[in-house]
């Protein structure tokens, strides 16, 4: 097992739960102590409740049915069309996608352990999924508190709530995805003595079948395809957000 670098505990991060989401979202799982489910946001629609796998046709989709969904509900409020039998569709998929990857049993075995327990909301089994992905690669989430956004009754928006969390959490590092750049005031942050880091990801190419590599699939291509060994390629490395920053300046200039 490869040891991850660390952040400055207490460090936090903040994520929509996703449907068996993919290794990027492991790395920044692995780097943090404390992970809040930012489950009371704005549900955007094929976002959180669907998710990429490989097939011998391609890249496909796997995607949890909605029911009587609304713009503008929060992703704790959305709910699942379970009228339809989608958990017999998505393993269906998925073992024909996967019946020839070395770890398959694995993989499928997690996904119906997942399936074994009826959900409500987007947000239940999204949470439950990545639960189970966390529990598969220990020991990432060993050190890792985990909670909802929901339940702490945090108000304001955008960074402003970020910000908010961060103090309740006493985080001295605020951990991000790449999407944040756009929207997040970083100096917000500092002026509470956070530190913003973005995840610096490390996408190396393992063993993978149905045609070119590709790291944006669900994890459950990793464990099909490297089983337990795939925490070794669960890596990535923080960077302060001015180097992020000045990087992608960097590479629009060019």
């Amino acid at each position: 097992m490869i040891d991850a670098p660390r952040c400055c505990s207490p460090c936090l991060v903040v994520s929509q739960p996703m449907y068996f989401p993919w290794i990027g979202m492991l790395q920044q799982l692995r780097l943090c102590d404390i992970f809040v489910y930012y489950d009371d946001v704005q549900f955007v629609r094929g976002v959180f409740n669907r998710v990429q796998i490989k097939t011998v046709h391609g890249v496909g989709w796997i995607t949890i049915p909605l029911k009587e969904w609304k713009r503008g509900q929060l992703i704790n409020e959305v709910r699942i069309d379970n009228s339809r039998n989608w958990q017999r569709s998505h393993l269906g998929q998925l073992k024909q996608a996967y019946k020839n990857a070395p770890f398959c049993s694995d993989m499928l075995g997690l996904v119906d352990k997942v399936f074994s327990c009826d959900y409500t909301t987007i947000s239940d089994i999204a949470c439950e999924s990545m639960n189970a992905l966390i529990e598969y690669f220990k020991p990432i989430g060993n050190r890792t508190h985990f909670l909802k956004s929901s339940s702490l009754n945090v108000c304001g928006a955008s960074s402003e709530r970020l910000v908010h969390i961060s103090g309740m959490m006493k985080a001295k590092t605020y951990l991000t995805g790449h999407g944040a750049s756009n929207y997040l005031n970083h100096r917000a942050f500092e002026k509470e003595h956070i530190q913003v880091v973005y995840i610096d990801y490390q996408l190396d190419e393992y063993p993978q079948m149905h045609g070119p590599f590709t790291p944006y699939v669900s994890a459950l291509d990793l464990i099909a395809n490297c089983g337990k060994e795939g925490l070794d390629y669960i890596l990535g490395t923080p960077l302060p957000w001015r180097e992020f920053i000045g990087r992608r300046e960097g590479e629009k200039s060019m």
